[in-house]
């Protein structure tokens, strides 16, 4: 479980970083395996795989919004939101510039992916080269070490990243 002050302390990090769009997005995981999202082709940045994010909204907190956002993009149920293995930045399609806070989310082990967003997933253990950004290769690198290195969970520390 993550400590209500990280998420506190992010909001006011992008808010001084004048981050004009805030995003959610989570390594989600079932059965040791962790799922990945194809963005349609018709969508900003499309055919590109990704993890489950999307915008917070207004006054809305970002664990309410990842939980929201993994439940409309794939009709899984968070069970728990465990770690946070950092952020990234980048501009949307409209310009604004946007940062994307990454979790690492358990679902429930029942129920298949229902898609609403995207048209494809697909359940990985993340062996080889996955067709994912920079981005996303490293938030999920993160995911990896901190499995090698059970200690390091939830040693999140602002300033330090992830």
């Amino acid at each position: 479980m993550i400590d209500e002050s990280v998420y506190s302390n992010l909001r006011i990090e992008a808010e001084r970083d004048e981050v004009r769009r805030l995003v959610v997005g989570a390594v989600v995981v079932r059965h040791h395996r962790v799922l990945i999202l194809r963005r349609r082709r018709s969508d900003f940045l499309g055919g590109r795989w990704e993890l489950p994010s999307g915008v917070v909204e207004p006054g809305e907190a970002l664990d309410d919004a990842l939980t929201r956002e993994i439940a409309e993009e794939t009709g899984l149920r968070v069970t728990e939101v465990s770690d946070y293995l950092g952020e990234f930045d980048y501009l949307s399609s409209s310009g604004a510039r946007t940062r994307q806070f990454t979790f690492v989310a358990e679902v429930a082990t029942t129920g298949p992916v229902t898609l609403t967003e995207h048209d494809a997933h697909l359940w990985t253990r993340l062996t080889g080269e996955l067709p994912v950004s920079d981005e996303v290769r490293e938030i999920l690198g993160r995911y990896q070490q901190r499995l090698r290195e059970p200690h390091s969970w939830s040693a999140y520390s602002l300033g330090n990243g992830a």
